[in-house]
């Protein structure tokens, strides 16, 4: 288990998204060297926790259970297939492109100690917007996307540091519960009735899924 590459992106003007400015940081190409990892601060006001990334619609993305992105080079290469065309790592708007890791497998609350020194904690799945459609050109995609139930990972960082492509991924920790990032996505998206069970997580699980499962089991029960 190895990231394959780290991604960043540069703030670029764009018609496709509703970001305030009319910004958009989506294109991420990969990095050479390391690359500094931090706590961002608040979701809302903190952006990216890769050093150089530019996050550009705080509503939705950054802050610090959404700080990192992971998606697995094994589904860009699925999607690859699927759609037809090349997918470059970073071509969903992942900051790490992995290998040999099962992302939407892991736990909400899991823990990959990245390299030598950077932890990381699973919090949910990529929920996917008019930017990434957009960005990808693709008709249906929102829909296609969320169907297909592989969102890739959010992640918090737990121990900042540096990382790097080719860097190691171990998991050093995993919660006593089966809410996988999938799971988790599909309650909030396509299977609500999953939703009341997904809180077992909820005290790692990213704000935006927390809110949704916590009002579904409010006003559904369990």
């Amino acid at each position: 288990m190895k990231v394959l590459s780290v991604n960043v992106g540069e703030a670029r003007a764009a018609d496709y998204t509703d970001a305030p400015g009319g910004r958009t940081g989506i294109d991420k190409r990969p990095v050479q060297g390391p690359v500094r990892v931090v706590v961002p601060g608040p979701s809302g006001t903190g952006g990216s926790g890769i050093v150089g990334d530019n996050v550009c619609d705080l509503r939705f993305h950054g802050g610090e259970d959404r700080a990192v992105t992971a998606f697995a080079r094994e589904d860009l290469d699925a999607w690859e297939r699927e759609l037809e065309r090349p997918l470059t790592n970073g071509g969903f708007g992942e900051n790490l492109t992995t290998t040999g890791l099962d992302v939407n497998g892991a736990l909400i609350g899991e823990r990959w100690r990245v390299g030598s020194g950077v932890v990381l904690e699973v919090t949910g799945g990529r929920i996917p917007c008019r930017t990434f459609a957009g960005f990808l050109g693709e008709k249906g995609w929102v829909r296609r996307f969320t169907q297909a139930g592989r969102p890739g990972a959010l992640l918090r960082v737990i121990e900042p540091g540096e990382l790097a492509a080719g860097d190691a991924v171990e998991v050093v920790h995993r919660p006593d519960h089966g809410i996988t990032v999938s799971l988790l996505y599909r309650a909030a998206t396509t299977e609500r009735a999953l939703l009341p069970g997904t809180l077992v997580a909820a005290e790692w699980m990213e704000s935006g899924f927390l809110e949704i499962a916590r009002s579904y089991a409010a006003k559904y029960g369990s």
